[in-house]
């Protein structure tokens, strides 16, 4: 799939949108390759399970919902999504 993508120039079209172009799998899920929390950081997951150091020693998991990731994502913080409106 990516080697498809990068033919088709798609990975170009990330990087100029500001985006990295990462090699494909598990990575952030479980805190594999360079791809970690560094202590203190959060992150907003929507796995079904966690544990203490899966995503990098010291870093914070929240297990959420597709909506409220999707939320996260969007203002750049946690947001009660209950609370929170779009246009």
């Amino acid at each position: 799939t990516k080697m498809v993508a990068e033919k088709e120039g798609l990975d170009q079209i990330f990087k100029d949108a500001g985006f990295e172009w990462r090699e494909s799998g598990c990575s952030m899920c479980l805190g594999m390759n360079p791809d970690i929390l560094v202590p203190g950081e959060r992150c907003a997951s929507t796995s079904n399970r966690n544990f203490e150091g899966r995503q990098g020693k010291g870093g914070r998991t929240h297990l959420v919902s597709p909506e409220m990731a999707a939320a996260a994502a969007i203002e750049g913080h946690f947001v009660d999504v209950r609370d929170w409106e779009t246009e």
